[in-house]
């Protein structure tokens, strides 16, 4: 199994969906980033700003990262 290291900050849990099939989210918001370890094979999408993970018991975090999307790009690649 492959990991990366990524720094992560403020991010927004998804906990599931309402009877009218709204997110059920939690934002978190933090004063500093941290260093997480990552396995590669949680990472279900990256945009310019975040990055989406996933997680046990079906939840998916939208998380905010501090690397450039190409450093992170080339990170999955290799």
């Amino acid at each position: 199994m492959k990991f990366i290291e990524l720094t992560l900050k403020n991010h927004t849990i998804l906990h599931g969906f309402d009877a009218r099939n709204r997110e059920i989210t939690e934002e978190v918001e933090v004063e500093e980033a941290s260093k997480k370890i990552v396995a590669v094979s949680r990472i279900l999408s990256i945009s310019e700003k975040f990055i989406l993970i996933k997680y046990a018991y079906n939840r998916i975090i939208y998380w905010e990262y501090m690397e450039d999307y190409e450093t992170i790009k080339k990170m999955l690649i290799e």
